[in-house]
């Protein structure tokens, strides 16, 4: 434990470096998940994802795993010009002790900013911004993060239920359509979705689907 104490009293600044940068990694590292979700592409990517799941009606399939995996394959490729800019004006400048960890933050959530600011609709912002009685920022970089997170989340999950009704709009006229079909054939005790089943992962096979999400994904950022 002295020697612990000794480590972080020292004023060595090989040592001090040291415990600044582990430090920061740790806090980084504890954040990531928040920072992700609420911070990135991640969220509206997942939900329109598990859209297209509950509208095929396949239950599991795909898996949580491979829904989250192509989601965060998804998030890093639309993300990386950020996440460039980010390392490039404040993590390595700070490694090579150019800059101080103030000065990092504020270069690190400039980028960020700029994209949520990008991505978040003015009433959303608004709102936020009201309530906490501020005023009208000028630029992107004096919107505060507290306003500008969650701003961009609801945004993010409005835009992403937008889309996830689209994608649900031809496999309910397939469900309509042989449940019509059913109760005209007097067979009413047959389940409509084992019948449509079968044809909703055939049209979305045929039309290329997964492409589709995708693109349209990718053309919404």
């Amino acid at each position: 434990m002295n020697e612990f104490m000794e480590f972080f009293n020292s004023s060595a600044p090989e040592n001090v470096s040291t415990s600044v940068k582990l430090m920061l990694l740790l806090t980084v590292l504890s954040l990531a998940p928040s920072i992700l979700i609420l911070m990135t592409s991640f969220t509206r990517i997942i939900i329109v994802l598990s859209f297209v799941r509950t509208a095929l009606a396949t239950q599991q399939m795909p898996p949580n795993q491979v829904l989250v995996g192509i989601a965060l394959f998804l998030t890093f490729f639309i993300m990386a010009p950020t996440f460039q800019e980010v390392n490039e004006q404040a993590l390595t400048p700070l490694f090579n002790e150019e800059i101080n960890l103030e000065q990092a933050y504020d270069r690190a959530s400039i980028p960020f900013k700029e994209f949520m600011s990008a991505n978040t609709r003015q009433k959303d912002l608004a709102l936020f911004l009201d309530y906490m009685q501020a005023d009208a920022p000028e630029t992107v970089e004096d919107i505060p993060l507290t306003a500008l997170v969650p701003a961009f989340a609801i945004s993010e999950i409005k835009t992403a239920f937008q889309i996830g009704f689209m994608i649900f709009i031809p496999f309910l006229v397939i469900d309509m359509v042989v449940a019509s079909v059913l109760m005209s054939m007097g067979m009413m005790m047959l389940p409509p979705v084992m019948i449509s089943l079968p044809f909703k992962i055939l049209l979305f096979v045929l039309v290329d689907g997964w492409y589709l999400v995708v693109k349209s994904l990718l053309q919404s950022f």
